[in-house]
C-alpha cells in the first residue's frame, strides 16, 4: 500500500501537466457557446475566436509531437496564448456592438 501511495505521489505533477493546458481551454470553448446562446456573439465574432482556438490546439500537438510532453518554455508560450484569448472572448462578449 506504501508503494502505490509513493507512486502516486510522485507521479502527481506529471498527471497535472496536461491537465491546465486542457481544462483552459475547454472552459474557453464553453464561453464561446455561452456567447453564441445569449447573442453576445455574432457569427464573425465567433468564427475568429474559433480559430483562434483551433491555432491554440494545434501549437499544442506541435509541441507534444517530438517527445510526447510539453516542455516548460512551450508551457508558458500556451499560457501565454490562452491569456490572449480569455481577453478576446471577453471583449467580443461585452462590446457595445448593435446585433
Amino acid at each position: 500500500m506504501t508503494g502505490a501511495l509513493v507512486t502516486l505521489t510522485l507521479a502527481e505533477p506529471f498527471l497535472a501537466q496536461a491537465g491546465p493546458i486542457k481544462e483552459r481551454q475547454k472552459n474557453q470553448q464553453e464561453r464561446i457557446d455561452e456567447g453564441v446562446k445569449s447573442g453576445e456573439l455574432t457569427k464573425k465574432e465567433t468564427l475568429k475566436l474559433e480559430a483562434e482556438q483551433g491555432k491554440i490546439r494545434r501549437k499544442k500537438r506541435r509541441f507534444k509531437r517530438d517527445d510526447g510532453k510539453i516542455g516548460t518554455k512551450e508551457r508558458a508560450i500556451l499560457k501565454e496564448d490562452q491569456d490572449k484569448a480569455s481577453k478576446h472572448i471577453y471583449k467580443e462578449k461585452h462590446d457595445a456592438q448593435t446585433r
